[in-house]
């Protein structure tokens, strides 16, 4: 019984926050799974045909233009496929990780234009470097894995909050640019041995995750493209702002509206014109919606 509402605390607590990343994260781990099933059951010979090798070249996204007419819908499935157990745990471990904080100072409907759009954009500049013999050469044929994704919403935030500092357990307080850095550089090097195209096209992702932020501190919101409503309202911007007033509810956090305006704040002029006090809001406001 106790497991039973162990298990009902879990799905609630997991997948009715209204983040996508968990929806993410078991796509890729149960695609993982049957790949890897499939591969075993060839290994022990109760069945003969290669699965494992079929998905791989089936999911995954090949360099060669012409072997992509054939199957257009790898430019789709490519960011969830998985073939390595390291890296399909890193990487849904910093998605986790990147994309809360992410989401702790914008919105949802900002995180999956930037996280989509990335992905496909990626595809696209991948299967436009297949014409190029020299960024084909090398161990991979193949584009898979969410690393693309990951580099535009890591850079992305490498914009937003630069100085912002995280506690590691062995290295103590480490600035998010700093680590941001040396995790995009790591990726990138292993990119270039393993896969020439793909190496540019993770920089290009590098590329567009700081121009989104950009675009966004300087007010325009590309996501908005996205919106059902076309119309936008128009505010005047005055060079003193209004500082919110700060009423609180439970744990002495604002109201959504406070929330709301922070938010509006970041959008228009960054994360670096928010006072120590709207800082210590969005942090509160994160960790109360964690717990």
């Amino acid at each position: 019984m106790r497991r039973e509402n162990g298990l009902k605390e879990f799905f609630r607590t997991t997948y009715r926050t209204g983040s996508p990343i968990p929806y993410i994260i078991s796509i890729q781990v149960i695609l993982f799974i049957l790949i890897h099933v499939a591969d075993l059951l060839v290994e022990v010979k109760v069945i003969q045909t290669p699965i494992y090798d079929m998905m791989l070249s089936y999911l995954g996204l090949p360099v060669q233009f012409n072997n992509f007419i054939s199957q257009p819908w790898t430019l789709f499935t490519y960011p969830f496929l998985y073939s390595g157990l390291f890296q399909i745990v890193f990487d849904s471990l910093w998605l986790y990780w990147m994309g809360n904080i992410f989401l702790s100072f914008l919105n949802k409907r900002q995180f999956l234009t930037l996280f989509i759009s990335s992905f496909i954009l990626g595809g696209l500049v991948y299967l436009g470097l297949g014409f190029i013999p020299w960024l084909t050469k090398g161990p991979q044929s193949y584009l898979y894995s969410n690393s693309i994704g990951l580099a535009a919403l890591v850079s992305s935030l490498t914009v937003l909050i630069p100085h912002m500092e995280l506690r590691l357990l062995i290295f103590g307080r480490v600035k998010f640019k700093t680590l941001a850095f040396v995790i995009l550089g790591i990726t990138l090097v292993f990119y270039a041995f393993a896969n020439r195209a793909g190496a540019v096209v993770y920089l290009m992702s590098i590329g567009w995750g700081i121009l989104f932020m950009r675009q966004l501190q300087e007010g325009n919101d590309l996501s908005r493209f996205f919106q059902r409503r076309m119309k936008q309202k128009l505010r005047v911007v005055h060079t003193i702002q209004k500082t919110p007033s700060y009423r609180s509810f439970k744990s002495d956090l604002p109201n959504q509206e406070v929330i709301d305006e922070i938010l509006d704040k970041i959008s228009q002029s960054g994360y670096e014109s928010l006072s120590s006090r709207e800082k210590e809001i969005l942090f509160k406001v994160s960790r109360e919606e964690q717990e």
